[in-house]
């Protein structure tokens, strides 16, 4: 390394102007894969839900047909009961499914915005963007959704079988 003549300073490889642009670009690049990926997020909630839709369907026309057909069919009371409890538990294991995928897009959602937050405070300025909290989580489309999808799987499994089962004798 060459001393620094006299009266000039000598300046860090890391401050050279070619450096400081490629950080900069750099920290562009990592922001739009940082909105790139909340995106995706949020668009994978509604994929969940429409997958939650078209399976929850699919279950229980199958537990309505067994129900519809268990007498002429000749099908075993019991084997018919069991048949439409099974078919409940598939919609309950789709709904914790469906559940927990939401939850984790959630946390990273929530992971991604903390990571956005800390590079707008190192490019632009501390503080340029709050970060985020769950306490308004009560706003969130994400929390309608998980509760759309744990009320209607409640009200589908207490009226299987308080109403549905005691008529499969």
């Amino acid at each position: 390394m060459q001393k620094a003549q006299r009266g000039q300073k000598q300046t860090p490889a890391s401050a050279t102007p070619q450096n400081t642009h490629q950080d900069a670009e750099f920290q562009l690049e990592r922001y739009k894969h940082i909105l790139g990926e909340i995106r995706s997020l949020n668009e994978n909630v509604h994929k969940y839900l429409t997958l939650f839709q078209t399976l929850a369907v699919t279950i229980i026309g199958s537990g309505i047909g067994i129900f519809v057909i268990w007498k002429n069919f000749q099908i075993d009371a019991n084997a018919a009961r069991v048949a439409i409890q099974g078919a409940l538990g598939l919609l309950i294991l789709l709904a914790l499914f469906t559940t927990t995928s939401i939850i984790a897009s959630m946390f990273s959602w929530f992971d991604y915005r903390q990571e956005e937050v800390e590079l707008l405070d190192k490019a632009v300025h501390p503080g340029f963007r709050k970060p985020p909290t769950f306490r308004n989580f009560w706003r969130w489309s994400e929390t309608y959704v998980l509760l759309f999808i744990n009320v209607a799987v409640l009200v589908v499994y207490f009226y299987v079988q308080y109403q549905v089962i005691p008529l499969v004798k």
